[in-house]
């Protein structure tokens, strides 16, 4: 089992004399002074969440501007600092991988809180649930009965020729016949300040640790504004994941076995693996760690071995039984899906649930909605074109200098070309990997995101946004107030990923 360092890391405190060190270090890079003043805050042509035009917040958002436009540069200075003490001491951190190397960094943060009112989230709330209840219909009838094949909602050969297909699950019904148990489902704004939905991660999607620790730094650093402000919590996430995740275990007990299966410390989202497990009172393992004796699962410690129930498994399919998929994997536990299948231990996500992790898929799930709810979907998609269509992708190769386009199964904004930045060699290599393989491919216009405030250099300055609310399903749905909201620390840059320069704020949902 996995050693969780994290207790320790916390455990230290800024002193004032480090804090007092960090101040002046700060105010030696900092440039001009930070003073803010929405009066000169202009977004232009783009929805701003909480600049509606120069000097006239939102209303949801009008406390909170009218605070940050009251602090002097030194206040602001110090709130800076005291949230990236903050950071440190927490140990928030995560990996880049450049050249070969492991880079560990700290998480990029910034300390204005995007701002929502709740009567509009409950909206998307809704859409989410509905969302992710029809791909779990739709993962269930691919493995069993195949229903959207026979009545042509979507071609066979877009699904069963898939890398992300798992034959070796035909016929399984998992607990609730619920295969994506955690999503991760990305969301952005249009110029109408409607939210759309960009992508749905339901493989191991990741991030909200990096959420939970956001709203941590900003309690530390604003405490006076939680108490003028009736925001939603987060904080129960854990314990709503521990809930639903004992709420798959085969045996029927108050407390079952649960462990976080990790690919160990060198993963990039480790931090969150580590933290994920330490607050709910999970196992942090990795496959040495675990055996299966009879077709069940258990867990090597100091007493012997342990049954283990439930496995929260942050490993990719490919890797997570030797026996079954790739025979070179040192990750996962030879004799795991056997266990699996008899019933034995409950996986999540379910292997087999990436089938629907697929930028092609994402563009059928309004006809999922209709064709297994009977509901007309809450969320709209981003208009896409699909390559493999001939006329579509005419549409696309004509079109390269005004589209995004996407492979179909990468992640973290790589292998994707921003048509309108990008150089003319790019777009031709692009072409000529359209024509190879169509199927790989979607293109989408190039959505205005909407834009919310960052502290730049001397003053508020509009960056783009992105949010990833997680939603969990079980027997029963939950869905975070909010998400992660990943920023674009880059003026004028459209790229949100940490892993590419992009950072992260606290999100509020505002009731009243």
């Amino acid at each position: 089992m996995q050693p969780n360092s994290m207790h320790e890391t916390r455990s230290a405190q800024p002193t004032k004399q480090s804090f007092k060190r960090e101040l002046e270090l700060f105010g030696e890079d900092m440039g001009e002074p930070l003073q803010i003043n929405w009066q000169t805050y202009d977004p232009g042509a783009f929805h701003d969440e909480m600049i509606q035009r120069p000097g006239a917040p939102r209303a949801t958002a009008h406390r909170l501007a009218a605070y940050l436009e009251s602090l002097n540069h030194k206040d602001l200075e110090e709130k800076k600092v005291a949230a990236r003490l903050a950071i440190k001491t927490m140990g928030i951190s995560f990996t880049v991988y450049s050249d070969g190397r492991n880079i560990d960094r700290e998480w990029p943060f910034d300390l204005i809180p995007r701002v929502m009112p709740a009567r509009e989230w409950e909206v998307t709330r809704r859409g989410l649930e509905q969302r992710v209840r029809a791909l779990n219909c739709f993962i269930h009838d691919v493995y069993n009965g195949q229903k959207v094949f026979k009545d042509k909602i979507i071609a066979p050969e877009l699904i069963l020729d898939s890398i992300n297909f798992r034959p070796q699950c035909l016929g399984i019904k998992p607990r609730y016949n619920v295969w994506a148990h955690i999503c991760g489902t990305d969301l952005i704004r249009d110029e109408r300040g409607r939210f759309m939905v960009l992508e749905d991660n339901l493989r191991v999607p990741s991030g909200v640790s990096y959420m939970l620790e956001n709203r941590r730094v900003t309690k530390r650093v604003f405490p006076e504004l939680f108490e003028n402000y009736d925001i939603l919590p987060v904080t129960e996430y854990p314990q709503e994941l521990f809930d639903m995740l004992a709420s798959l275990s085969p045996r029927r007990q108050a407390f079952p076995e649960i462990a976080v299966l990790t690919p160990g410390i060198y993963n990039s989202a480790y931090f969150e693996h580590s933290y994920l497990a330490q607050r709910m009172g999970a196992e942090l393992v990795e496959g040495s760690d675990l055996v299966v004796e009879n077709d069940h699962v258990y867990m090597r410690n100091i007493g012997g071995l342990s049954q283990v129930d439930v496995i929260y498994r942050r490993i990719d399919d490919m890797f997570l039984d030797p026996a079954v998929f790739n025979p070179e994997s040192m990750l996962g536990v030879t004799g795991l899906f056997k266990a699996w299948v008899k019933g034995n231990v409950s996986l999540a996500n379910a292997p087999g649930a990436g089938v629907a992790d697929d930028k092609i898929v994402y563009t059928y799930v309004p006809d999922f909605i209709k064709y297994y709810l009977d509901e007309d979907p809450i969320l709209p998609n981003v208009p896409s074109y699909r390559c493999f269509d001939d006329k579509e992708r005419q549409h696309v190769l004509d079109n390269l200098d005004k589209l995004v386009v996407k492979p179909a199964n990468e992640s973290g904004g790589y292998g994707m070309l921003m048509g309108p930045q990008a150089s003319a060699a790019e777009r031709e290599e692009f072409a000529r990997r359209i024509k190879d393989n169509p199927r790989n491919y979607l293109g989408q216009p190039l959505i205005s995101l909407s834009t919310v405030p960052i502290l730049g250099n001397g003053a508020a300055e509009p960056r783009h946004v992105d949010l990833r609310p997680f939603v969990l399903q079980a027997a029963d749905s939950y869905v975070t107030p909010g998400g992660l909201t990943r920023v674009a620390l880059v003026k004028g840059s459209y790229v949100v990923n940490s892993s590419q320069g992009g950072g992260s704020k606290d999100t509020w949902v505002v009731m009243g």
